[in-house]
């Protein structure tokens, strides 16, 4: 095996997201990717707790003093205590979210991939509604100058135009990435900041009694008082005041968890004056004729004096678009793991910033965009959207609970500290979330609708992979290189092509998956000067240009690892050209020269064609009526979610796309009655060490159908004695090397 390194000059490594450093300039791009969320609440909390009170004529002193408390304590229980001291330290390499957790403490128990299917689904179904309601909320704000009564009136089909315009703006603009984002954003927010910490302190001074509410026991007897006349359903509207708390999670791998630490208590200082000022100022006019004519009274614009609230409206506005980009980037993570994971299909990626963390999905952007407006042309008015809001996310802080006691009481063996964890938390979140199930009916149900199409999808995908992975077999190419030499040399078929390139997923470097040797040999012989099987591995630094080649010992059979940074553009046409110029140089390979050219000196390298495989069903496949239809419907996921030619920069080259068959056994027809299956019995499965990362409740519920693929490629399969049944990973490799050597020293 020999191994080179790409021609282009390296450029200097950066620090990837795990090891973002504390700086003034990542503090504010952390100011203005992360808090936008959880930064925008203050403008909708107070209004629905006031309303699902009944209206600000039911307002007195141990309401808003008892809301105000139960608002600072779920702001210090959920986000301070929950996430940003305990969860952010069960980081995947600086990584956040519900599926960089899951990664982690996926070997502890097998279905523990439920709770993250659904916390990950649920999230970004918040992450659908949270961009609409915020900035919804700031253009009504409009409404308390007077300038746009006079504009806007009551016509809430401007609100929707402006808003729309916004939110396109807002997507389009994601392609730059979070970083040159951050940097725009991070001084707005800011100034968002002082300005809601400003305006509270200045408020509060109304009626300073409202520090009362700094006493946690103000919020449980008001939680049970008669005066609270929504009961346990206030929770849904109080809940609101900390929805960004997961995002905030989810955004750690943008700008890294220091600089989160070090930015979040002024954070949160900012919000509760902010809280404690609106309260103040309710307590102090609440006997006021005008507001109490008010249907939709929001405290938050009305506080302010009447000069400021062009300033506010404008301001608030930016601060909409700010926490639409929290989610939208806490998107991109979440996408980003669960491909990792297999819990979703493979998606194009982009990376605008010299930081793995700092990402870009277009198809995600470009779903999210429409989702977004038709919730705004559904839900028309934020009141409405605030009903929906909140459902999904009680959802997935429950799952993270879940997945955090087992990282606790089994990663950290903190058994004790993880019981007190679980039962505070799932009994605080619980009541939560049945508190918001009363949203259902108000719009709660779309949310819902989206985390379980969501959830479907990544059902469908994990389930049909494990069926992929019972007839998923890896051969050793030794066994098959004197075919191929014959392959090569038999004048009775034409040429394919002078390099004919497989891609493959495989990082081993001895194995070939049994569909591209069938491809070659089986399905129509495939002759070539070369056969190049490629597989593409990204690294976590930026600017990675290398390759590795096992050439079996012979001049025409490749298999090729290329290792790019995660910044590099996977045009792999053109560093496959190079490689191969590199090992005709090297006197590898033989030279390919061509006989007709345009060029005076045409080149050393002849060319290139990829087969892409793409897995089919066919209709008399052995696979019971579910099992068929969620394969139908993973490979209909797959098509929509874009083709390797276009991942790897091969729209203008040579390609053959080719299907092939799942390779699960076929229903016996009629007609062939007299030909039995092939005798099994009695053959032990010879079964490759299982990887504990793919073992969950879908490759447990497929494990004889695994079983028995194994005994009888044994028997059928050339080289079947010595196949293994998944993809090798580089870890596989290195995991065996290991034991290979403590082996040779045990001998010696």
């Amino acid at each position: 095996m020999s191994t080179k390194s790409g021609a282009a000059a390296r450029t200097p490594q950066k620090r990837s997201s795990s090891t973002i450093p504390l700086s003034m300039g990542m503090i504010l791009v952390t100011l203005g990717v992360v808090y936008g969320d959880i930064g925008t609440s203050p403008m909708y909390t107070i209004k629905a707790i006031i309303s699902g009170n009944g209206g600000l004529a039911t307002i007195d002193d141990d309401v808003i003093i008892g809301a105000l408390s139960l608002i600072i304590w779920t702001i210090t229980l959920i986000t301070t205590v929950k996430y940003v001291l305990i969860a952010m330290k069960a980081d995947n390499k600086g990584e956040g979210g519900i599926f960089a957790l899951y990664s982690l403490v996926r070997r502890c128990a097998k279905w523990l991939i439920i709770p993250a299917m659904i916390g990950g689904a649920a999230l970004l179904a918040d992450g659908i509604l949270t961009p609409a309601v915020t900035v919804t909320t700031a253009i009504e704000g409009l409404r308390t100058i007077e300038l746009g009564r006079q504009l806007i009136g009551d016509n809430q089909h401007i609100v929707v135009g402006i808003t729309i315009i916004i939110l396109c703006i807002l997507f389009v603009i994601q392609r730059a990435g979070t970083s040159s984002i951050g940097k725009l954003f991070g001084p707005v927010m800011t100034i968002w900041f002082l300005f809601l910490g400003f305006t509270g302190l200045l408020n509060m001074g109304a009626d300073l009694n409202v520090l009362r509410a700094l006493n946690p026991l103000r919020a449980v007897t008001f939680l049970f008082s008669n005066k609270n006349a929504a009961g346990m359903m206030v929770l849904g509207n109080v809940f609101l005041c900390t929805t960004g708390a997961e995002a905030l999670y989810s955004d750690m791998g943008h700008v890294g968890k220091a600089n989160i630490y070090a930015s979040w208590p002024f954070v949160k200082g900012c919000l509760i004056l902010n809280y404690l000022g609106q309260g103040a100022w309710v307590l102090a006019n609440r006997t006021d004729p005008t507001l109490l004519a008010m249907t939709d009274m929001n405290p938050f614009f009305e506080m302010l004096p009447e000069v400021w609230r062009p300033f506010a409206v404008i301001l608030s506005t930016f601060a909409a678009i700010i926490a639409s980009q929290a989610l939208i980037t806490g998107s991109y993570s979440i996408v980003s793991e669960a491909i990792r994971l297999n819990l979703l299909p493979h998606m194009k990626i982009t990376y605008p910033s010299e930081t793995k963390g700092q990402l870009y999905i277009p198809l995600v952007n470009n779903i999210m965009w429409v989702a977004c407006i038709f919730v705004v042309l559904l839900f028309q008015t934020s009141s409405h959207m605030e009903a929906a809001y909140g459902l999904a996310i009680t959802l997935t802080m429950l799952m993270t609970t879940i997945l955090l006691y087992t990282y606790l009481s089994q990663m950290c063996h903190k058994r004790v500290g993880a019981v007190v964890f679980l039962v505070f938390f799932g009994v605080l979140e619980s009541t939560f979330f049945f508190s918001s199930l009363t949203k259902f009916m108000h719009g709660g149900y779309f949310t819902v609708l989206m985390a379980t199409l969501i959830f479907l999808v990544m059902f469908i995908w994990r389930r049909g992979t494990a069926i992929e992975r019972t007839q998923s077999v890896y051969l050793p190419v030794k066994d098959y290189i004197g075919q191929l030499a014959e392959l090569r040399d038999d004048p009775a078929y034409n040429y394919t092509a002078d390099n004919l390139v497989f891609l493959t997923n495989d990082s081993s470097p001895d194995k070939l998956d049994r569909d591209i040797l069938y491809s070659i040999l089986d399905k129509r012989p495939k002759r070539a000067r070369a056969y190049w099987f490629l597989n593409v591995t990204v690294t976590d630094e930026p600017n990675t240009l290398e390759y590795s080649v096992n050439s079996f010992g012979t001049d025409f059979i490749f298999k090729v690892q290329l290792r790019l940074g995660f910044r590099v553009n996977q045009r792999v046409n053109a560093f496959l050209r190079q490689i191969v110029g590199d090992l005709v140089q090297n006197h590898e390979l033989a030279k390919q020269d061509h006989h007709y050219s345009i060029y005076k000196n045409p080149g050393t390298v002849g060319d290139f064609r990829f087969c892409i495989l793409h897995k089919a069903l066919a209709p008399e496949t052995a696979l019971s009526g579910s099992d068929y239809h969620v394969m139908m419907m993973k490979y209909a996921i797959r098509h929509v979610c874009g083709s390797p030619a276009r991942w790897y920069g091969l729209e203008t080259s040579s390609i053959i796309y080719e299907y092939v068959p799942l390779f699960t056994r076929a229903k016996a027809a009629p007609t062939l009655k007299r030909i039995a299956p092939p005798d099994t019995t009695g053959t032990a499965p010879k079964m490759a060490k299982i990887d504990k990362d793919d073992e969950d409740i879908f490759s447990d519920s497929v494990a004889d159908e695994t079983s028995s693929m194994a005994a009888i490629t044994e028997e059928a399969v050339i080289g079947g004695d010595t196949a293994v049944f998944r993809p090798l990973s580089d870890e596989d490799i290195e995991e065996e090397e290991e034991v290979e050597n403590a082996e040779s020293a045990d001998k010696k």
